[in-house]
C-alpha cells in the first residue's frame, strides 16, 4: 500500500512540474507590461552577459547585471538619481516557456515587499 501511495504521489508531481530552461533569457532583447497609475506601460530592455538597457517613455536606463545562478540575478543602475535607485533589484525566474518567464522581483533585502511580472522575450 504504501509503495502504491509513492507511486502516485510521484506520478502527480512529474504532472506538475513547473518548466524552468533559464538560460535563454540571459541575452536578447525583451518587453514588460505592468499596470502603471491605472494605465498599462511598457517598458523594452536588451540584455547582454554585463548589463540590461531598459527604455521606457522616451529615457534609457542601464544596469549592470550579475547572475548568482541560473535563475536568479541582480541588477544594479549604473547612473542612479536617488537613493532608492540606488538600492540593487533581485530577480528570480519563477516559471519559463518557450517565449516568456514569469518571475519576482523586489529590491535586495526587501524579500515582503515581492512583486511578480511576466516578460516576453522578442528577439
Amino acid at each position: 500500500m504504501k509503495r502504491m501511495l509513492l507511486g502516485v504521489l510521484i506520478l502527480f508531481q512529474s504532472c506538475y512540474t513547473v518548466e524552468r530552461n533559464c538560460l535563454p533569457f540571459h541575452t536578447g532583447t525583451f518587453e514588460f507590461t505592468q499596470i502603471i497609475k491605472n494605465e498599462m506601460k511598457t517598458s523594452t530592455f536588451t540584455r547582454d552577459s554585463l548589463y540590461e538597457i531598459e527604455q521606457f517613455e522616451g529615457k534609457i536606463d542601464t544596469a549592470s547585471i550579475r547572475w548568482v545562478n541560473d535563475c536568479e540575478c541582480i541588477l544594479t543602475k549604473l547612473n542612479p538619481t536617488s537613493n532608492q535607485e540606488k538600492r540593487p533589484i533581485q530577480i528570480k525566474i519563477i516559471s519559463t516557456t518557450q517565449n516568456s518567464y514569469v518571475f519576482e522581483y523586489s529590491l535586495v533585502g526587501d524579500a515582503k515587499n515581492t512583486q511578480r511580472g511576466t516578460i516576453q522575450k522578442i528577439n
